[in-house]
């Protein structure tokens, strides 16, 4: 077994957990019972020892991957000489109701034939632990059972499994019309009987858990010119959100390389209170408030529980724990040599002042578009806003969490005007009290620093960080939190700069390596996607629909065969970086809703044009 590239996934899950199955059927990843549990398939980081849980023919031949219409569950055909075979993957879903917690976790794998005749290979080894701790393995009449420590993980089976050493395994041939059904199982409590006693049947999960995403996306409001794209994004994300709590990670995945070989490698298991808060918008506009509304549950009870100084941790566990502590797994070799290996996240302890104003214009939003916010919740945003008043001008490591150093980076100041301009127009559209003159002061004090430091006449654009003349795409969320017109001069020459040197054609890079402030690590990285439908969206606010349009398809491109994106992409068209990554699908979803908007009114104004003009008009004369 040898490593695949990082697109070559598709996604399953139980909104508590997420598997990543190969396009040759191969699990490779799959962390249980939550996000940020250790791994017990972990072969995408180690494909000698990091566990895995294949089916597939066992001659090689074409394979080919969907998602069955509207849902999460995965379809993976083997195209052979001498038949058909189909492999149907996905989580049953017990409930999504907050605070649930299922005792028992599944994967089911359907597997038929579909022409001919195709001989198949069962492999099952995980890896507890991320690879650290050994399992024993027991067999029953029903399956196998792998036990380490108190982990229990059992696989149900209809035929009898061979086992040698830390894993089981069978070859087996099926006819057409022959299927079989087998179940991976997780428990919470060490009961093997329990184990291998399946709650309802293959046929029935799959229809219930069809039935669940089918409902689900039905009550998206997107109707637009890439509705598949968008439903999929939609999808996705909510694979990416931990139901009992409504915390959004920002991906299943750690370690995953955003440069092939180098050490940019971190785990994204996560709630960012940046990209979570970003999500707000992308939900509401697609319809979910029930999941923007959990979210901002969730959202409250950290706002409840701010530093001594009013600020708040920039990330959190999906369970609101505040301690991530990053370390390293130096005995995992890493995505095809990608070294080190990590879990935690050592960003966690950074100052990045750009997240109070996602989180503050997300708030501003889900008040205005989903439910009015309380009372106590407001007190608590007042300590917040206060802070920022107090701290805005201190540098940070920014919202690319640098580790070479604090900087000034414009991107920062521009989110602490937001976090300021949507606290004063809350205060104003709710008649809450608070400390107004002074926000307004310091919210007027940043946008003119912005301006005569953040500018550089001589490059013609926004720049990263004060006094320094490299680029940043991180700003072309100007226009698009209204701290300046799309139009103006200074934002349309900026635009011009990052088209210029930091895009390759639909691919934009963050920053300029060399020019811009160091991260704390010598090695290159990819394009990023997030930064990519950024563009799409500040074009499209300046009018220029035909380049946005352009480059959003390209961009459309880049996606994998599912339609699914990591964090960046390769200048080869690989994916790179964790896998599916939440911020690059919310940014899509916005791009094509504002895209798609301005295209409808751009071809509403030139309909009423045509009907109103004269049949005699000079142009139509002139043909």
């Amino acid at each position: 077994m040898s490593y695949k590239n990082i697109g070559d996934y598709g996604i399953i899950g139980d909104l508590h957990t997420i598997a990543l199955v190969g396009i040759d059927g191969s699990i490779d990843w799959c962390c249980l019972p939550r996000f940020d549990s250790p791994s017990i398939f972990g072969a995408i980081l180690d494909h000698k020892i990091g566990g895995y849980f294949k089916i597939a023919p066992v001659t090689n031949g074409n394979t080919r991957q969907m998602y069955l219409p509207e849902t999460n569950i995965l379809l993976t055909r083997f195209l052979q000489h001498d038949g058909v075979g189909e492999l149907t993957d996905f989580m049953p879903i017990e409930s999504d109701e907050a605070g649930y917690r299922p005792r028992r976790h599944q994967i089911i794998r359907m597997l038929s034939v579909v022409r001919g005749t195709v001989t198949f290979r069962l492999e099952c080894t995980p890896a507890f632990n991320f690879g650290r701790n050994p399992h024993d393995i027991e067999t029953r009449p029903k399956g196998i059972i792998f036990q380490s420590g108190d982990q229990s993980v059992g696989l149900v089976s209809p035929i009898p499994l061979h086992t040698r050493e830390n894993f089981a395994y069978q070859e087996f041939t099926l006819h057409q019309g022959e299927s079989l059904t087998f179940f991976l199982e997780y428990l919470e409590v060490k009961n093997g009987d329990q184990l291998l006693s399946t709650p309802e049947s293959g046929d029935e999960a799959f229809r219930n858990t069809s039935a669940f995403w089918q409902r689900w996306l039905a009550q998206c409001q997107y109707d637009g010119r890439w509705r598949e794209v968008v439903h999929r994004s939609a999808l996705a994300l909510k694979l990416l959100t931990y139901a009992p709590t409504g915390a959004i990670v920002a991906a299943p995945t750690t370690s995953l390389p955003e440069n092939i070989g180098g050490p940019r490698n971190w785990d994204y298991r996560y709630t960012w209170i940046r990209d979570a808060a970003f999500s707000i918008y992308g939900l509401l506009r697609l319809g979910f408030t029930v999941e923007a509304s959990r979210f901002m549950d969730w959202l409250n009870a950290r706002c409840c529980e701010l530093n001594p100084d009013g600020s708040i941790q920039l990330m959190y566990g999906i369970d609101g724990r505040r301690d991530l502590t990053e370390e390293e797994l130096p005995h995992l070799d890493g995505h095809r040599s990608s070294r080190p290996v990590r879990i935690g996240n050592g960003a966690a302890s950074q100052l990045q002042m750009d997240m109070y104003g996602a989180l503050m214009d997300a708030v501003y939003l889900y008040n205005k578009h989903g439910a009015s916010i309380s009372y106590d919740l407001w007190v608590n945003l007042c300590r917040l806003l206060d802070f920022v008043c107090n701290n805005w001008e201190q540098p940070d490591e920014g919202i690319w969490e640098v580790r070479g150093g604090r900087r000034h980076f414009v991107y920062s100041k521009v989110m602490c005007w937001v976090a300021l301009d949507r606290g004063i127009r809350l205060a104003d559209k709710r008649g809450f009290p608070g400390n107004r003159a002074r926000w307004m002061e310091e919210r007027d004090r940043i946008y003119r620093e912005i301006m005569e430091r953040g500018w550089n006449a001589e490059i013609g654009a926004f720049v990263q960080s004060y006094d320094s003349e490299a680029l940043d795409a991180a700003n072309l969320i100007m226009p698009l939190v209204f701290f300046v017109s799309p139009t103006d001069p200074r934002m349309l020459s900026t635009i011009d700069r990052t088209l210029e040197q930091l895009a390759l054609g639909s691919l934009v890079y963050r920053y300029e390596n060399g020019k811009a402030a160091s991260d704390g690590l010598d090695s290159e990285e990819g394009t990023f996607s997030m930064c990519t439908f950024w563009l799409v969206e500040a074009l499209t606010k300046a009018g220029r629909l035909t380049e946005a349009r352009l480059i959003f398809e390209k961009m459309l491109s880049y996606a994998n065969h599912l339609r699914l994106y990591a964090e960046e992409v390769s200048h080869s068209g690989e994916q790179l970086g964790n896998f599916p990554q939440a911020f690059t699908h919310f940014a899509l979803i916005t791009a094509a809703c504002n895209l798609d908007l301005a295209l409808n009114t751009k071809r509403a104004a030139h309909t009423v044009v045509r009907r109103h003009r004269p049949s005699s008009s000079p142009s139509r004369q002139s043909h």
